[in-house]
């Protein structure tokens, strides 16, 4: 489902519980601010406990996909009583990223990551929320955290398996551009190479939007295709010194790919959100 948004950004999340009365009352927040579009929530990176897989929160502690998938419905149950449904549609992405990925086997972890997301479309559709709420997958790739891209491009693998149509958002970086820390094919292939890639990039700075422009510019040169962006996010929260507030990000990724692509630069949706930690 392609939500419809305004210009205003959603508040994507970095989540320390997996308790589905917290994500409720930030459900319930969100939709109080009158917004729709991409929200993501990010758990942390993919873990193993021994038993079962899941993330590491962002307080340390072990969550497992399934109490993830519940969480996250009671963020849809709390967006929804409080008059979400009202305003928009929201997509619901589950959050993890590439950072140090230690488990036995990640294409397992990046399969079961795809299931759970499908898993929340049934709770949604079973909750009669699925008008107004899907589910999504996001993940935030930065290269200098897999410098090999071995582990990244196996949880792909294991996503593009598990999944049954359900996209996987990149909302990460492109650490020394395309071609640093990665080769450009590596880039290219986590944020649209992949059958159900798409980018939400990090926006901080003209630098990352250049990054970007650079990025799409050799998948057209090479493929023919260009990188398939979703929107953006950027992490501004008020605060200037952490960079573009949402709608500066737009504008300078939009001008940066007319200077570096031309007039075959894809369109970037104005689908904007700006991730901050839980008040």
């Amino acid at each position: 489902m392609q939500p419809h948004t305004a210009a205003r950004a959603t508040i994507s999340l970095y989540e320390r519980t997996d308790g589905p009365a917290v994500l409720r009352q930030q459900g319930c927040h969100a939709a109080r601010r009158g917004v729709s579009g991409i929200v993501i929530l990010d758990f942390g990176k993919p873990a193993w406990n021994g038993r079962t897989y899941g993330t590491i929160l962002f307080s340390g502690r072990f969550a497992a996909n399934r109490s993830i998938t519940t969480a996250m419905l009671g963020y849809a149950r709390g967006w929804a009583t409080c008059g979400g449904a009202g305003s928009g549609r929201i997509v619901l992405a589950r959050g993890t990223s590439n950072y140090h990925i230690n488990v036995p086997n990640a294409f397992h972890a990046g399969w079961m990551w795809a299931r759970e997301t499908a898993a929340l479309d049934r709770r949604l559709a079973a909750a009669g929320l699925a008008g107004h709420v899907s589910a999504a997958a996001a993940d935030d790739v930065e290269p200098a955290w897999d410098r090999s891209f071995s582990r990244t491009f196996d949880f792909y693998s294991g996503f593009r398996g598990g999944s049954v149509g359900h996209l996987l958002y990149d909302f990460g970086s492109l650490d020394g551009g395309a071609g640093g820390v990665w080769t450009a094919q590596q880039a290219f292939y986590v944020s649209s190479g992949m059958r159900y890639a798409r980018a939400i990039p990090e926006i901080y700075t003209h630098a990352m939007a250049r990054q970007w422009a650079h990025l799409t510019r050799y998948a057209l040169e090479r493929y023919h295709r260009p990188v398939r962006f979703a929107g953006l996010m950027t992490q501004h929260a008020g605060n200037p010194r952490n960079g573009f507030e949402p709608r500066e990000a737009h504008k300078a990724l939009v001008r940066a790919l007319a200077a570096h692509v031309g007039r075959y630069a894809p369109p970037v949706p104005r689908t904007l959100t700006d991730i901050r930690q839980p008040s």
